[in-house]
């Protein structure tokens, strides 16, 4: 399967980054390896679940650590070039832990944080569609620990520039990557 070369590298280095300082991610609704339960996939396009985004709890991040961010990233999608299903920025540090359905329409996240504008021209959480008959794609959601207390404004105006900024800016980062898939009919 294709996947974006510039985004695998960056998550190989950054995920060694994130076992050499501990730094964890956890949530009781997306488990690494496993399906997505249909509470986080998509209510739209023939996808039928709840599309509320997942708790997520984080913990070990390194000294410096300003901010942090998050993102759910569908590495199989368009081709093998991705899609960005989530992307929140400026989350303060004092933060470790995102409620389910944060990131969805209505949801609170902590002040200060901002949502970014996924592939789907989607401001906030857009779980997994991917189409049907597909094999079940590979979703990243990862949490980065960031040196910076707000990312550059251009970095959620571009995935180019969001990668670039992460890379730059990460200390570390943590990833729990969870599968989807609709069979063909």
């Amino acid at each position: 399967m294709k996947r974006p070369v510039s985004f695998a590298l960056a998550l190989m280095a950054l995920a060694g980054t994130a076992r050499a300082s501990g730094f964890s991610l956890r949530s009781g609704a997306f488990r690494d390896g496993g399906t997505i339960a249909a509470a986080q996939v998509f209510n739209r396009f023939g996808c039928t679940g709840d599309d509320v985004s997942p708790a997520l709890a984080w913990s070990g991040a390194p000294a410096g650590t300003r901010s942090y961010a998050v993102t759910l990233f569908d590495s199989d999608a368009r081709q093998g070039k991705g899609y960005w299903h989530w992307i929140v920025a400026d989350i303060p540090a004092r933060v470790t832990s995102l409620p389910a359905g944060s990131g969805s329409r209505g949801g609170a996240l902590p002040r200060g944080a901002v949502q970014g504008i996924g592939s789907g021209n989607i401001h906030g959480y857009q779980g997994p569609c991917p189409p049907v008959g597909d094999p079940p794609h590979h979703y990243h959601l990862t949490v980065y620990a960031l040196r910076v207390n707000r990312l550059p404004a251009a970095a959620l105006a571009s995935y180019g520039a969001l990668r670039r900024a992460l890379a730059r800016d990460a200390l570390a980062s943590a990833t729990i990557t969870g599968l989807y898939g609709r069979p063909a009919r």
